[in-house]
């Protein structure tokens, strides 16, 4: 049984993309995103927002 629905798996991989592109922002002062870790969470958490299969954090 897979861990993410795949509409999860695209949000991560939206954010991953950014990441690498250099133009994923966090929070509410917009400064750029330099972990992998971090761009991996805000991808998760979008997908929660947009009521995605997502584990609770």
């Amino acid at each position: 049984m897979a861990r993410y629905g795949k509409s999860a798996q695209r949000s991560v991989k939206r954010a991953m993309h950014k990441l690498k592109e250099g133009s994923l922002k966090s929070g509410k002062n917009g400064k750029p995103v330099k972990s992998r870790k971090q761009a991996i969470a805000i991808g998760l958490s979008k997908a929660r927002a947009q009521g995605a299969k997502v584990p609770t954090k």
